[in-house]
């Protein structure tokens, strides 16, 4: 019987796709919260610079590429007063055999992540 990831299972399981590619890339954590509906998720530190990553677990039908804009304005608005850059991380998740599946415990799983999109 298959046993499907919960709402914040998927949340972790993005967190760490970005947060490896964060550290990949020279970034320094400051703060990391993966408390599902507490952003940013990443406060990082790189070329002296503060950026604020805001991280979501995407499924199928939905893209993993399109945020929420009238929030993500919100978000640069606040990460503005720290004088910080705010990105925004999409982690596509879905059953390892079938992306249109939702993903498993303890079975491989596909992603779909672009990377990081600047909020300008």
């Amino acid at each position: 019987m298959a046993v499907f990831l919960t709402e914040q299972e998927l949340h972790n399981l993005a967190m760490n796709i970005v947060g490896e590619d964060l550290k990949e890339q020279g970034y320094e954590f400051m703060g990391v919260n993966s408390k599902l509906k507490k952003d940013p998720q990443f406060v990082a530190l790189k070329d002296k610079k503060l950026h604020f990553v805001i991280v979501r677990a995407i499924t199928y039908p939905d893209n993993a590429n399109v945020y929420d804009e009238a929030f993500m304005q919100k978000m640069k608005t606040h990460a503005l007063k720290f004088e910080a850059r705010t990105f925004y991380a999409g982690v596509g998740l879905g059953h390892g055999d079938n992306y249109q599946h939702p993903a498993e415990k303890d079975v491989p799983y596909t992603m779909i992540y672009n990377g990081l999109q600047e909020i300008l």
